[in-house]
């Protein structure tokens, strides 16, 4: 019984994925953005384990908010969330001209100007605003494809659902898992091209060791050590919405690699110095930062339950 009760629950979670892309794609703009706002909200009001994680998230972010200052926040928060998922619902019926208004990051000239260095140019970003729109931004606006990594997503069909779409969208995509990935991406840094990764959780057990908002957690290595084997610039980027149908954002300076140290020592100071940066983006517009996950090691031991769901894609 447990076992088909799991098979139905995977089955049932990709069929609803399957209705957001098929549903909300024809629905007018303003109503998907009331739809997902009222969503957001409902779910805000249960409490559940979401809602209850990402508020004791954002109390490391802003540790001096009243409780009621964190209501708010976590309000905002899933409000931001619901719409990363309306407009990636969305994005594929977008037009061009649609896409290219629909981001406007500061400091592009970072990424423009490593793209014609050659050297190749690795994004970092943390789970804030929608990537997703940044990236096909970046294909769209800029004429530039790039790859990226996907978690392995259960059930597999909903896993083969986020691939093809993120392909439909003019991403190469490889799976997190399989080992063969970090070669494939250093080979295409060192032809020049573009390499885009989510880099704020450890998926893995080799993270490496930072501090994060003051308090010991891991996030993964993959970004500075890629940068420190091939010579690629490593930009780290943030994202945030504000009250208009635009997403903003900033390309930060290069995290240089350091002239000592062993590869190890080298990209433990750059892994560091992009959590800085992403703490940076994240206090200055805390409530677009989705992470409804344990992500601090004091929170990490009893994650079992938690983590047993669906993990945001």
């Amino acid at each position: 019984m447990g076992r088909r009760t799991l098979i139905d629950t995977g089955k049932l979670t990709d069929g609803l994925y399957g209705l957001g892309w098929s549903t909300v794609k024809k629905l007018p703009e303003g109503v998907a953005v009331r739809l997902g706002q009222q969503i957001a909200d409902a779910v805000w009001k249960r409490r559940g384990k979401g809602v209850l994680r990402l508020e004791a998230n954002l109390a490391r972010v802003v540790p001096d908010a009243s409780p009621q200052r964190l209501a708010a926040l976590s309000r905002a928060g899933m409000r931001s969330y619901m719409r990363y998922w309306m407009e990636s619902f969305r994005l594929p019926a977008w037009s061009k001209e649609r896409i290219k208004a629909g981001f406007t990051p500061q400091d592009v000239h970072y990424l423009e100007e490593g793209l014609k260095s050659g050297r190749g140019v690795i994004l970092a970003l943390p789970h804030m605003g929608n990537y997703d729109l940044a990236g096909v931004w970046v294909t769209t606006k800029l004429g530039v494809p790039f790859t990226t990594v996907a978690e392995r997503l259960k059930p597999e069909t909903l896993y083969d659902r986020f691939v093809a779409y993120r392909e439909g969208l003019g991403m190469e995509v490889l799976p997190h898992t399989g080992g063969a990935a970090f070669g494939t991406l250093a080979r295409r840094l060192r032809a020049g091209g573009l390499v885009c990764l989510v880099a704020d959780r450890d998926l893995s057990s080799s993270g490496m060791p930072v501090k994060f908002f003051g308090e010991p957690t891991k996030m993964p290595v993959g970004p500075a050590m890629l940068a420190v084997q091939t010579g690629a610039m490593l930009l780290p980027v943030t994202l945030w919405y504000d009250n208009t149908p635009v997403m903003r954002g900033r390309v930060h300076p290069e995290i240089e690699v350091p002239e000592n140290g062993t590869r190890t020592e080298k990209a433990a100071q750059m892994t560091q110095q992009l959590a800085d940066a992403f703490a940076s983006g994240i206090a200055e517009h805390p409530e677009d930062w989705h992470m409804l996950q344990r992500l601090w090691l004091a929170d990490l031991e009893p994650r079992a339950a938690e983590e047993s769901g669906t993990e945001t894609p």
